[in-house]
């Protein structure tokens, strides 16, 4: 299971996603919203943290950082 948080807001974003690649569906969407509406109020770091589900609670697995969205624009890191 993926999330999306603001690391630069330490904000979890909403929404919990299946597979990697519905989460990066997802930030491409966010990346196309300008950087001064929600959920991309500048600065905005995008992080994406896989959880493992069959632990109890649930345990972080990786965290990797994606995207920046500032007034200079969209920087990808991947």
């Amino acid at each position: 299971m993926f999330t999306i948080e603001d690391e630069a807001h330490a904000e979890l974003q909403d929404g919990e996603f299946g597979t990697e690649q519905d989460a990066m569906t997802e930030l491409r969407r966010r990346a196309a919203i300008p950087w001064n509406e929600e959920p991309n109020l500048a600065p905005c770091t995008n992080v994406l943290v896989e959880y493992d589900k069959t632990a109890t609670p649930r345990r972080e697995r990786s965290r990797r950082a994606i995207l920046d969205i500032s007034a200079e624009g969209v920087f990808w890191h991947t």
